[in-house]
């Protein structure tokens, strides 16, 4: 009995300082981000390049997010990234169940991950969101980088040309993060609208090396 109990005390211990050792194995670059840890909150779930978030099949208008990921020569495809994703409903608000926990008490369950195979590719179906309900933002979809070295950080948001609420000081980056200003034109393909976006990381990441 005792050396079962010494076991399961040491199988703890192990697994406790290997948790400590992949946590620390993550670094935030690029600046403070609120909410940029909700990244590794895909728990068990096996991540593929395509993710379609909750509420796609009963909402419109219906929304392909899709692209390249490269690594820093902009140039080669950039294989195990994660992305993840989060916006609000039609109406403007982060939905929630009710029985949220970790980053979806603030970021509501329309959220969803990808991990990049060796062509770098990624595609999210989902559907456009509203702007908040006071009109101060644009209508946006957020999304934060997990690179395979553990470094992870913000990136510019996707928003959409056209939208009125986009400032001239929006409109014009001129060293966005990611190497894209996040402004997306929407083209119509088999039923839905389509965004493209390549990422490139580390461009224009402060302290990113």
């Amino acid at each position: 009995m005792k050396r079962l109990l010494y076991i399961s005390v040491l199988l703890l211990m192990v697994y406790a300082c290997r948790s400590q050792s992949e946590h620390s194995e993550n670094q935030l670059v690029g600046g403070p981000c609120e909410g940029c840890e909700a990244i590794f909150e895909y728990a068990d779930n096996v991540l593929s390049a395509i993710d379609t978030l909750p509420d796609f099949h009963n909402s419109k208008p219906k929304l392909k997010i899709t692209g390249t990921v490269f690594q820093k020569d902009a140039k080669t495809p950039a294989e195990n990234v994660i992305l993840y994703i989060y916006h609000t409903d039609r109406q403007g608000i982060y939905k929630k169940k009710g029985d949220e926990k970790g980053w979806a008490k603030r970021h509501g369950y329309i959220r969803g991950w990808i991990k990049t195979a060796k062509d770098g590719k990624y595609t999210f179906y989902t559907f456009r969101p509203a702007a908040y309900p006071d009109g101060r933002e644009p209508e946006h979809i957020h999304i934060t980088v997990l690179e395979p070295n553990g470094k992870y950080y913000w990136i510019e948001d996707f928003r959409f040309k056209g939208d009125p609420i986009l400032s001239a000081k929006e409109n014009f980056s001129r060293n966005p993060r990611g190497g894209h200003s996040g402004i997306v034109e929407l083209y119509r393909e088999s039923g839905h609208w389509t965004a493209e976006r390549n990422i490139v990381l580390g461009a224009n990441i402060p302290k990113h090396h």
